[in-house]
């Protein structure tokens, strides 16, 4: 009876739910760490930030595997046509939730109903404050993807997958770099480097892995072509995204707890909602990775167990990238 929700949704939709489901798990233990709620317009757009990551990640995922793809096999052919269509789909609702994170970032910013921003507020927003500037890059950005995704489907020869790739992860990246992490003055350049390879680090193992259990999954021939290549790219993204983590929330700790022993300030910070919220990430990342070393570990045995593997890693993946979302909403969220 447990596996019904996931057989109705797909592996797609399961993942999503559970981003979306870790989001506002994590916004509420932050407000009640914190000791308050947060506002109905703060939450829509902490859910609506885990909807753009969701649909860059996909996008990210789909443009990495036609990168990893065997160059003239036709047994891939099958898959690149597939891939088309749903990096259409995925690139059309990036571009749609960007499209409301503006509005809803504006609303946030004048403190206002959704309802009553006007062009005034948005332009204002998108001109003149980082944030705002920061989620306009990000929807220029997605809509190249989405026309580039169009002409891929129509010729696939004029544009390279590495190009849909790379403007992918530029897009995915820029609302990371703008934001809180544009707000830290000490060390401030290891602090957006360090951000902006953590979440392309993380965009690309977590949607390559999703884009093969989705699309390469139940082609074995394939599937042994492109895990292996697959495998030494997660790997070198797993220790980037460990040593940016650990990097950047040393470098956002409150500048209060500057002065503290360290003993005090690790049970200080622990006690926000931020610190607890990145616990929890930090653990999910660490289960992660020993999933990740389980399921290299499988390579060499039958596909379904390796595939099992694969599945509980993706959906860790996903509750770490809505608490990662939840997190763009505290004091020092990254």
């Amino acid at each position: 009876m447990t596996t019904l929700p996931r057989v109705a949704l797909g592996p797609v939709g399961w993942w999503a739910v559970m981003a979306l489901g870790a989001t506002v798990a994590g916004v509420v233990l932050a407000a009640s760490a914190d000791g308050s709620l947060p506002a109905t317009t703060a939450l829509a757009v902490t859910v609506n930030r885990a909807l753009v990551d969701v649909a860059g990640v996909a996008v990210v995922g789909i443009a990495l595997l036609e990168v990893l793809l065997p160059p003239g096999d036709r047994r891939a052919a099958p898959v690149l046509a597939r891939t088309g269509r749903a990096a259409l789909v995925a690139a059309g609702g990036w571009l749609v939730a960007v499209l409301v994170a503006i509005v809803l970032g504006a609303a946030a910013a004048f403190a206002r109903p959704v309802t009553a921003v006007g062009a005034d507020e948005l332009v204002t927003w998108t001109t003149r404050l980082g944030a705002g500037q920061g989620m306009l890059l990000v929807a220029c950005a997605t809509a190249l993807v989405v026309g580039c995704t169009v002409v891929r489907v129509r010729r696939p020869g004029l544009v390279p997958p590495r190009v849909v790739l790379a403007v992918a992860l530029f897009a995915i990246i820029t609302p990371a770099v703008t934001g809180h992490s544009g707000a830290v003055h000490a060390y401030q350049v290891v602090a957006v480097v360090g951000v902006g390879v953590h979440v392309a680090a993380a965009a690309a193992w977590v949607g390559g892995l999703g884009a093969i259990l989705v699309l390469v999954a139940s082609r074995r021939g394939l599937l042994v072509a492109v895990l292996p290549r697959f495998s030494r790219l997660a790997a070198a993204c797993i220790a980037a995204v460990a040593v940016t983590g650990v990097l950047t929330a040393a470098v956002r700790l409150p500048p209060a707890l500057a002065h503290v022993r360290w003993e005090a300030a690790v049970q200080l910070y622990l006690a926000t909602g931020t610190g607890q919220l990145l616990v929890a990430k930090t653990a999910a990342l660490g289960i992660i990775g020993c999933l990740g070393w389980l399921t290299r570990r499988r390579m060499a045995a039958s596909r379904v167990p390796l595939l099992l593997w694969a599945g509980y890693e993706v959906t860790l993946m996903a509750v770490a990238l809505g608490l990662a979302a939840a997190l763009t909403q505290t004091g020092s969220g990254h």
